[in-house]
């Protein structure tokens, strides 16, 4: 069983500090009987946050960055067959314009509903297919693109650019442009709709325009399923919210690291893989002789470790 904690730590100052008031007893006493196997370094400017290279990684998938084609996993989970040609999920969503950038709003926050999102899919629909990209439904904040250009486009997972400055994750691949352009049409599409019109009445943001993310050729699924993510840190991460990171990591830490603690205990196999916001770093069980399980052994500082992703 490979066990895969999300968000485990970020880098700004806000999040450094509520880690340093951290305490995760069970997750320091799971990491004494384990011993660090292997790490995968990156930055926080890739373009696929580092769980999701861990995913990839232990599902067998190629390791590309922003090639991660989590798009046909997620167009499975909602009753498609994607296969053939390159796949990429649509996130309808509100870029905030700032005085000095332009950042992307959560679209759980824009809060949905399928008639709403219905409308604006079938009104956008005609500008992907004029090019050739065909768009498909999934749900009212994930819909689906397909052209054989995304198998080889590489995007910025959502996670990487929620609350962030767009510009950081736009390249410059031929096919990027062709999305850049739909963006722009879209967003004169729905400037002054009637639909933001009535959304921001009702104190909603308005969506005007979208996200191209998980894209790369469309894979089989998974052939394991002993792979588990937690991503119960990924909502107060996003939120920019510590104080519930804080909480959302203590209730972890009180609830499934002991029941990691058992699996050891009963002596199956385990790997941890503990993700930040630039590094993946994978433990194991550390296997000793009888007579050094005797010793005592040092307790890890879980904040200095996490701090280190």
């Amino acid at each position: 069983m490979q066990f895969v904690i999300a968000h485990a730590s970020a880098l700004s100052p806000a999040a450094t500090q509520a880690l340093s008031g951290l305490a995760l007893p069970n997750l320091e006493r799971l990491l004494t009987r384990m011993a660090p196997v292997a790490e995968d370094l990156g930055d926080e400017l890739s373009l696929s946050a580092p769980h999701e290279r861990a995913l990839a990684q232990a599902w067998g998938w190629p390791v590309a960055d922003g090639l991660l084609p989590l798009a046909t996993l997620s167009a499975r989970a909602d009753g498609l067959a994607p296969e053939g040609e390159g796949w990429g999920l649509i996130s309808p969503t509100h870029w905030h314009l700032g005085t000095e950038q332009v950042s992307l709003a959560n679209p759980a926050e824009l809060d949905l509903d399928e008639p709403t999102a219905r409308a604006l899919f079938d009104m956008l629909r005609p500008l992907f297919e004029e090019d050739g990209w065909r768009l498909h439904w999934g749900a009212p904040t994930r819909w689906y693109v397909q052209h054989p250009q995304l198998a080889s486009l590489p995007t910025a997972s959502l996670d990487r650019v929620i609350g962030r400055n767009v510009d950081w994750w736009l390249n410059d691949h031929p096919a990027a442009k062709q999305i850049r352009r739909l963006q722009a049409e879209v967003q004169m599409l729905l400037y002054t709709h009637p639909l933001n019109d009535e959304r921001e009445a009702r104190g909603q943001l308005p969506v005007n325009s979208f996200w191209l993310s998980g894209t790369g050729p469309a894979l089989p699924p998974p052939a394991t399923d002993a792979v588990t993510l937690d991503d119960r840190l990924r909502g107060p991460v996003l939120a920019d919210d510590w104080a519930a990171w804080a909480e959302a990591w203590q209730a972890l830490d009180a609830t499934r690291i002991p029941e990691l603690l058992a699996r050891l205990d009963q002596g199956q196999p385990l790997r941890l893989s503990l993700c930040g916001e630039r590094h993946v770093r994978h433990w194991a069980p550390q296997h000793q002789p009888w007579w050094r399980r005797l010793l005592p052994r040092a307790r890890p500082h879980a904040a200095a470790l996490l701090q280190d992703l």
